[in-house]
Formats: C-alpha cells, structure tokens, sequence
C-alpha cells in the first residue's frame, strides 16, 4: 500500500475545496449548543494545511484522500 503526502499547493483550488468539504462531512452537525458552519470548519482545515500542522494523504489502494494531524502517529514516516 502506497500513500502519498499531497501539498495542498499542488491541487487545484475546487479540488482542494473538495478535499476539505468532504473531510469535514464525515463529521456530520451536531456541535451541540453552538453551530458551526461549514465555512467556519472550512477554514479551519485550510488555516492548518497552510501551517503545516495537518497534511493530505493519498491512498493509492483506496483511491481516497484523509486529512490527518501532522503529529499523528500514522504519519510520522510520511514526513521528512
């Protein structure tokens, strides 16, 4: 199995969006007594893929793309 880190700078701005919405709808709405919008949550991610503290993932088996913590034991070998 093949994964590969995939900077956000190297997707298209609608993939990128895309990437992003679809992580973020695994999560569903319930966010108890305060709602957070969806764009709220966009820019969230798009804030930690631009600091480097989260990374995109390609799983080259799956086809599908993750979004995980950069500190995240899955990806350590991942980076240099």
């Amino acid at each position: 199995m093949a994964v590969h880190v995939i900077p956000p700078d190297r997707l298209s701005k609608e993939a990128l969006r895309g990437v992003i919405e679809e992580y973020i709808s695994r999560f569903g709405t319930d966010y108890g007594e305060t709602e957070v919008l969806p764009e709220a949550n966009y820019r969230t991610v798009m804030q930690k893929l631009e600091k480097g503290s989260a990374i995109i993932l390609f799983d080259d088996e799956s086809e599908t793309t993750n979004i995980f913590s950069a500190k995240h034991p899955a990806v350590k070998n991942l980076l240099p």
